[in-house]
């Protein structure tokens, strides 16, 4: 009997002291109790990033963020259902850290629960500037690219890199005889990445001046008129960019003009091309705007040209008002500059000539791959990104066919800052 009580007391010590108590819960057998491990149900999200995920942290209401009051949390609301947090709503606002079965929408699978991600479906495009633009924030195949990019659609004009080509429409291919600039025409240059192009545009002749009469020619000497070197119909070359333009959605396009027919004959030929309806209109001192706007505005084509302004023409923009431009046609590379050469130097949209010319004044295609190679030209635009603390706006070229401009814009491209590491090539 004294040793039955005796036990009895061993046990009730025991059972005092915990040595005999259940064990701690531990929902997810890993071994960690619930009340130290950060996932209680191992389902790979911890719990407060679930909590977090199935409402707003900052209201304090324990309930799915609600932003208009409708009772459609602002993750699924599309302003139509009107219900009061149907099973389907209240499931996917939801989840509970405590139930392995129950995870938070995670529609791009990036670890960021859809509530909290600020682009839940993994497009690139952030879920405000979709809701804004009428895409939807939820569906990754609902989405626009610009320049083959997604993330450039946010860019502004002016804080991205085009590559260009000087006297685009002076080549072999369409049949100029002296001073080419290039061994093939529009087709291959877009097709190869080109978005901005330098042209001249003169009468055909000195007797046939009408707005019919409007070509691209570049001349070089005084004696003659510059379309007996070659001439480009204007009217079919805007034709062919614009079919272009009108098959390649999401690209901005620029041209640079040397211009020496009246205003009126330029307006001529873009109305009859059909390209003065995608011309935008800047207006000096105001921020450029994303080139996702532009595109989704349907003003997608800046025109720039090489005289002053003419206040009946605002869509034709002075570029030494709204842009400025390096020197250009050096004898040597080491000639090249990266400061204001023409234009005014405050602007943010500028060009950055990078051709050279032989001993006759000619652009010089013996030189060209040198100062178009990939690394030349590549360090050449960042060292002036970097001395003028602004991106080239445009890199311009002679022969764009040796060397790789559109590379070199690529890679700059990727770039936010000239002093960011430099991608791999492309």
């Amino acid at each position: 009997m004294r040793e039955k009580s005796l036990s009895l007391l061993v046990c009730f010590i025991l059972l005092l002291s915990g040595c005999l108590s259940s064990a701690p819960p531990d929902l997810d057998g890993d071994g960690i109790s619930d009340s130290d491990d950060i996932d209680d149900d191992g389902d790979g999200w911890a719990d407060e990033v679930e909590l977090n995920c199935s409402s707003d942290p900052s209201d304090g209401d324990d309930m799915p963020d609600d932003e208009d009051g409708d009772f459609i949390c602002s993750l699924l609301d599309d302003d139509d259902d009107g219900d009061n947090w149907g099973d389907i709503e209240e499931e996917s606002c939801q989840t509970d850290p405590s139930n392995s079965s129950s995870i938070p929408s995670d529609l791009d699978g990036d670890g960021e629960c859809d509530m909290n991600d600020d682009d839940a479906d993994g497009d690139g495009l952030p879920n405000d500037w979709e809701e804004e633009r009428g895409f939807d924030p939820l569906d990754p195949d609902d989405y626009m690219s610009c320049h083959g990019e997604s993330i450039y659609c946010m860019r502004s004009y002016d804080d991205f890199t085009f590559p260009e080509t000087h006297n685009a429409y002076s080549s072999v291919e369409d049949g100029v005889l002296i001073g080419v600039n290039h061994y093939t025409g529009l087709q291959s240059q877009w097709d190869g990445g080109i978005r901005a192009f330098m042209v001249d545009t003169h009468h055909r002749t000195y007797e046939n001046t009408t707005q019919e009469d409007v070509r691209f020619c570049h001349g070089t000497g005084q004696f003659f008129h510059p379309c007996q070197y070659g001439e480009v119909d204007a009217f079919e070359w805007l034709d062919l960019l614009n079919s272009l333009m009108n098959n390649s959605s999401g690209d901005v396009v620029t041209l640079l003009i040397e211009n020496t027919v009246p205003a009126s004959h330029l307006e001529y030929l873009f109305e009859q091309t059909g390209m003065s309806e995608r011309i935008y209109t800047h207006t000096l001192g105001s921020s450029w705007p994303s080139i996702g706007d532009m595109v989704l505005d349907g003003t997608d084509l800046v025109v720039f040209w090489e005289q002053g302004q003419d206040e009946s023409y605002p869509w034709i923009h002075d570029f030494g008002v709204f842009s400025w431009t390096t020197d250009y046609a050096e004898d040597n590379p080491e000639d090249m500059t990266c400061t204001v050469y023409r234009g005014d130097g405050s602007q943010p949209v500028w060009h950055l000539n990078n051709w050279l010319s032989n001993a006759f004044g000619l652009p010089d295609p013996l030189r060209a791959g040198e100062v178009n190679d990939y690394d030349f030209l590549l360090n050449r635009s960042i060292e002036c990104w970097e001395i003028m603390d602004d991106r080239p706006t445009f890199v311009a070229v002679d022969y764009w066919e040796d060397g790789e401009i559109t590379n070199v814009t690529i890679t700059m491209n990727k770039m936010s800052h000239w002093s960011d590491d430099v991608p791999p090539h492309p």
